[in-house]
């Protein structure tokens, strides 16, 4: 990536981008996408200790002598690449609406 060289922006020229419609949309499509993973992430994430502290259900036999106990731990580590590689791709649509924002400059098109 290549630095871009920033100028200073008057109080004005803030207001202006906050209120323009493509920096809205930015938000809005980073909320719409962040809420739901961050809640999946956390309700994910609590699930074993809380699983393996309040019931016995990950305690069963998958395969051998491995139980679901480490299966759900090793899905951990599954899930936390996904949704780092989902976000990653995500942030590309992220990134072209910001460029978009910049070059509209708080005009609200």
């Amino acid at each position: 990536m290549e630095a871009r060289k920033i100028t200073a922006n008057s109080k004005s020229d803030y207001s202006s981008i906050v209120q323009s419609s493509s920096f809205q949309k930015l938000l809005s499509e980073k909320k719409k996408f962040i809420i739901p993973i961050t809640i999946f992430f956390f309700c994910f994430y609590f699930a074993l200790p809380i699983l393996t502290s309040f019931s016995t259900v990950l305690n069963n036999k998958f395969i051998g002598s491995i139980s679901w106990a480490w299966v759900f731990a090793f899905l951990q580590f599954v899930m936390t690449w996904g949704l780092c590689m989902l976000y990653s791709k995500k942030a590309a649509k992220f990134d072209d609406l910001a460029e978009k924002v910049v070059r509209e400059g708080g005009t609200n098109e």
